[in-house]
């Protein structure tokens, strides 16, 4: 059975600045979209493609702590350094995937690679925050660098295009993420007239989101940066490009237990909360310059 649309939100009308190098539009937590509903998924940020001019002063988000989810960074265009209190560092570039677990506790910081700050030019990114079981919330911090070379490669006949299975699987391609509750993250790259198909649990929260182009999903259209929320009813899903195209799918199990967040904390209680601030301010989650 095809899968139902419950809403098509239209891009956000202004975006925020995340430190002075991420110019996002948030398309969840907000409104109807509450963390409740997207679970596992707790917050899109969509760095649409903007032009950074060259600078010496490399842009960026100082060090901040997480604790109890995971960030999700994926490249379209640009590229960006990590290094966090667990001693990973790392760039991506487009079509790279940053993976950050921060479980008990992390420092981290982004910034534009410096090569690029020198240089300037578009950076586009999307940043998913996902939530962690409460027995995994205090799993060790770790981080998976997703090169897209080893992404998962779903080549569409007649050049129709490809999906970049990043994690979950499509067509019995698998992504190489490690997740800790079942979850499909697909980037997918349609030529003009291109269509791909694929399905999820009707119990699965889903949506898609434009990245680059018009799109129709389930026969509905969708303008460039529009945002798909599917309802719980239905498995089968169809993505068509009128013209050249990328959408990211998002698609998971919801995680059925109560979620508290402070910033950048996501816990299941507000002693939780407050015993997670307690901590980083004890200099539990390590140190970062």
């Amino acid at each position: 059975m095809k899968k139902l649309i419950e809403n098509i939100v239209s891009k956000p009308t202004r975006p925020g600045m995340v430190g002075d190098g991420f110019r996002v539009f948030n398309y969840f937590p907000k409104g109807v979209i509450t963390q409740r509903r997207m679970s596992p998924f707790l917050m899109l940020d969509f760095n649409a493609a903007y032009d950074f001019g060259p600078s010496d002063h490399v842009r960026g988000v100082d060090v901040h702590p997480h604790k109890g989810f995971e960030t999700v960074t994926i490249a379209y265009k640009g590229s960006v350094a990590h290094y966090d209190s667990a001693g990973n560092s790392g760039v991506i570039n487009p079509g790279d995937v940053q993976w950050m677990t921060a479980g008990d506790g992390i420092l981290h910081k982004e910034f534009h690679e410096e090569a690029f700050s020198k240089k300037g030019g578009l950076f586009e990114m999307v940043q998913l925050w996902v939530n962690l079981p409460q027995k995994d919330k205090s799993a060790t911090p770790h981080y998976q660098a997703l090169l897209a070379e080893n992404m998962g490669k779903l080549v569409l006949e007649n050049n129709q295009g490809i999906v970049n299975v990043i994690a979950g699987s499509a067509q019995g391609v698998h992504g190489p993420a490690s997740t800790y509750t079942p979850l499909n993250l697909f980037d997918i790259r349609l030529n003009s007239g291109g269509t791909f198909h694929t399905s999820t649990p009707s119990s699965h929260n889903t949506a898609v989101l434009s990245i680059n182009g018009e799109i129709e999903v389930n026969g509905q259209k969708v303008a460039e940066h529009g945002f798909v929320l599917f309802k719980n009813e239905g498995e089968e899903i169809s993505i068509h490009a009128p013209e050249k195209s990328i959408a990211l799918l998002l698609s998971g199990e919801p995680i059925h237990e109560p979620i508290a967040s402070y910033g950048p904390f996501v816990m299941n209680t507000d002693a939780e909360i407050r015993q997670a601030i307690t901590d980083f301010n004890m200099g539990k989650f390590g140190y970062l310059e």
